[in-house]
């Protein structure tokens, strides 16, 4: 009999630390650009110290796939987990003694995309070793629901904390990551097959490249993906910056943010189910199809709060696709290429993070904010059409069946 996913010691530390951390984590990512608009009134500076932590891990990306291939995936998160706690303490100094510099801010969120670079493909890889593969599809969902809720609370905590005072997002951020710390250092993860001698590190990434190159479904998945991805997180700053400069407070900011999370934490408790029930494609395009509906009707809305219930919508069958995608890859891939395969879709999905935010603020720079939103909203459109069409990914079923044959 198959031990409930609540009963699962390893994955429930696992689980319990990261959700702290996600809460520290998108508290900060919140608070970054709003931090930096307050310095300099400026929304290219602002998107860019997002963009350079997202090219920071976008650089590391593949190398950390190969790395975390051959050295010990618990001890590498470890270690994340304490270089993060390391650049919060400095930057919480920093900004109390009102010393802090942009050239800080932007080196602060580098070390902090390089961790997530090196943590996400562990944990990635160590997944499938801490639960049963029937339980897979669940435990990725509720790792979709974990970060949801990390958004959800964090950034709503990150605008509240911003206007109590400006270091206090960061202090929080220190403490969870700390709390996730210690978590780590209870979780026992079953040793994977012993490997002879490993490649070159180059040879090694080329390996994985290869893998992923080889599976014609994650090849168009990841472009589908990469193209949705860069407009939407355009989309997201544009709409931080047209509220701003509304006259909304932080803290309004914060909860309009934090409904991306609700609406990912309400659709990660029906993934399973959903992406049983829809199927391959449909639990893909659906979150296209969605987004392409909504994202214009933004143009409609002025509240704050009316554009949070929006993102919440948006957000809400992420989680279904997240799951399906997830769930096949990590079961197609063996043990030994787990980590160089979520270091290359890091890194292909990352580029789209990276250049999304400074995208929204050139956008907002060189055009009208409203402008901005129907730019972003017929990048949508036009990938969602090909979502819609493409033969890969409408035969997505047929080779989930026969990649689980062979």
């Amino acid at each position: 009999m198959t031990t409930s996913l609540a009963r699962n010691r390893n994955y429930t530390l696992l689980w319990g630390g990261q959700a702290l951390s996600e809460v520290g984590f998108s508290a900060s990512m919140l608070a970054l650009p709003l931090l930096v608009l307050f310095l300099t009134d400026s929304p290219v500076l602002s998107g860019l110290v997002l963009t350079v932590g997202a090219t920071a891990q976008l650089l590391v990306g593949l190398p950390a796939g190969a790395l975390v291939d051959r050295w010990d995936r618990r001890r590498i998160m470890l270690c994340c987990e304490a270089a993060q706690v390391f650049a919060l303490g400095g930057l919480v100094v920093a900004v109390w003694v009102d010393a802090v510099t942009i050239p800080h801010l932007l080196a602060v969120a580098a070390v902090l995309g390089v961790c997530r670079a090196l943590f996400e493909p562990a944990e990635d890889a160590c997944l499938p070793r801490l639960v049963p593969e029937s339980q897979l599809a669940t435990a990725v969902a509720m790792n979709g629901a974990r970060s949801s809720l990390g958004q959800m609370a964090g950034t709503a905590l990150g605008g509240v904390l911003l206007a109590v005072a400006r270091w206090l997002p960061f202090l929080v951020d220190l403490v969870t990551h700390a709390v996730a710390f210690v978590a780590l250092l209870f979780i026992r993860v079953p040793p994977s097959a012993p490997v002879e001698s490993h490649p070159h590190l180059l040879r090694s990434i080329g390996e994985g490249l290869r893998w992923v190159w080889s599976r014609r479904e994650i090849r168009v998945t990841a472009l589908c993906a990469v193209v949705l991805n860069l407009f939407f997180t355009a989309f997201y700053v544009v709409v931080i910056v047209l509220v701003d400069s509304r006259g909304a407070s932080g803290a309004q900011i914060g909860v309009m943010a934090a409904m991306l999370g609700v609406g990912g934490v309400l659709g990660a408790l029906v993934a399973p189910w959903l992406h049983r029930a829809l199927g391959p494609h449909r639990s893909i395009a659906s979150v296209f199809w969605v987004l392409s509906v909504l994202v214009p009707v933004a143009l409609l809305v002025e509240s704050p709060y009316l554009l949070g219930a929006l993102f919440a919508l948006m957000s809400f069958l992420a989680p279904t696709a997240n799951t399906t995608i997830s769930t096949h890859q990590l079961l197609l891939t063996p043990d030994e290429l787990r980590g160089r395969l979520s270091g290359v879709m890091g890194v292909v999905v990352g580029g789209a993070g990276a250049a999304g935010p400074l995208v929204g603020g050139v956008l907002t720079e060189a055009l009208s904010a409203r402008t901005a939103v129907v730019v972003c909203a017929a990048g949508i459109i036009l990938i969602t059409i090909f979502v819609t069409v493409s033969p890969t990914l409408r035969g997505y079923a047929k080779a989930q069946e026969e990649n689980n044959a062979s």
